[in-house]
Parts: C-alpha cells; structure tokens; sequence
C-alpha cells in the first residue's frame, strides 16, 4: 500500500494571510512541516494540497522548489481537493496534515499510521479525542474510505471538513483513537498556526530547539514551555475555530 501524506494550504487564510510561508529560521513554516513529514518512515509521499485561487501560485512554486507534487483544486471543497491531491500521488492511504501545523512531531505520525495498519478500523487519529497539545495533529484512512464517505454527502460542512462525516458515522466507520501518554498530554496547548500570536510562539519554539535538532519532538516542546511558562502566555488567549 502506497501512503500519502497530504496538506491542506492556502495563501488566503483569513485571520493569517499568507502564515504558511511565515519564516522561522530563516525558512518558511511549511517548510518545517514538509521537512518533518519527510522523517516519517510509512510516508512514501507528500503531496501539498492547494487551490486553483492565483493567490496560491506561490505554494505552487514553492512545493515544486521542496521536491513535492502539489495539486490544485476547490477552495471550498476541502474534501475534494483531499482525493484529488491523494489521486494525484497514487495514494491507497492518505495521512491527513493540515498546513497550519509546522512543528508536528514524526513519531507520533508514525505512531498513527502503524495504528491504522495495524488496527481493523477505517479511521485512526490522535485529534479527534483531544489528548495531545494542538498542532500534532494527525488523521489516517483510505483514499475509498473517503471517496465512500464524499458520495454519501452534500452537505457542504462535510466538504469543507474533509472528515467530518467520516468522524459523525463510527457505525460505517469504525473508529481508533491514539490517546496521548501522561507526558505529552496538553490539550488545551495551542501549538497551531492559526493567529499571530502563534506565529510568535513557534517561532520562539523552532528557534530555540531547532538549531540543536531540526526534528524536535513534542516531548521537547512540552520540557521547553515547562522551563518557560510564560511563553504559554504568548498564545492563550487565542480562540480555535474548530472543525465543526
């Protein structure tokens, strides 16, 4: 089975404009995330999912510079653009990241893969229970598990949500959750890129631990904010939109 990492970015977020290719040490967030989707042992492909908006040609450009595909599709139809993107790079799984997510740990990414290749479910994620901080955030099912769940819906909050309606039926599709250890449990930590204040946050965060190791994990994000909590303060008051 091929497994396809697929990421969800755009240039027109509305609260961030343009947060995807903000820099930290010297090099844009999404580079940070590529470059760790790119440790993850299962992953045979990445594949940036973007949209047909002009604003977007810069992603384009800068997926073709990373060595990655990038495939453009619908801006309001998130789920479609998945399959294109997961069609596009001959994905039989898809691992599901959003852009907004540069500091996502490989391990626990591979964690959630071995789960779903492991586990008799259609669906594994370690988000969908909120265990772990927000920003590791990680979904695994088949490229026919969500063309199966796309033409079993019109409702265009499922396809804005790419797995929403897989996530509102465990009774067609069976559910495993990854639930995070003591040690990385912090779910009201937002480790996400939505606002300025997050931009703020990791790039202190990339700053300080990656010249060290580029691949920092969460286990070392979490020892940092330990060490400095009021860098926690930086974000908190942060409100996350949610997926539904």
């Amino acid at each position: 089975m091929k497994v396809v990492a697929t990421i969800e970015a755009r240039m027109t977020s509305s609260r961030l404009p343009g947060k995807v290719l903000l820099p930290a040490l010297g090099k844009p967030m999404l580079h940070h995330l590529i470059n760790r989707l790119r440790a993850v042992p299962s992953i045979d492909e990445i594949v940036l999912a973007t949209t047909t908006n002009a604003t977007n040609d810069v992603l384009a450009e800068f997926a073709a510079k990373e060595g990655v595909l990038a495939y453009r599709g619908s801006e309001l139809d998130v789920m479609a653009r998945v399959i294109g993107a997961a069609e596009a790079g001959g994905a039989d799984v898809i691992v599901e990241i959003t852009g907004d997510c540069p500091i996502i740990d490989p391990d626990i990414v591979e964690q959630t893969i071995q789960m779903y290749l492991h586990h008799d479910a259609t669906y594994v994620s370690n988000a969908h229970i909120r265990s772990y901080p927000d920003g590791m955030d990680t979904q695994v099912f088949s490229l026919d598990t969500l063309k199966r769940s796309a033409s079993m819906t019109d409702d265009p909050l499922d396809h804005e949500h790419v797995s929403l309606h897989i996530r509102n039926h465990p009774e067609i599709f069976p559910h495993v959750h990854l639930i995070a250890p003591p040690s990385l449990r912090w779910p009201e930590l937002g480790l996400t890129l939505d606002e300025e204040a997050d931009y703020r946050l990791l790039s202190r965060i990339i700053e300080a631990l990656g010249p060290a190791d580029p691949l920092f994990g969460c286990h070392d994000v979490i020892r940092l904010l330990k060490q400095n909590p009021n860098w926690v303060d930086i974000n908190r008051a942060v409100v996350r939109k949610g997926d539904t």
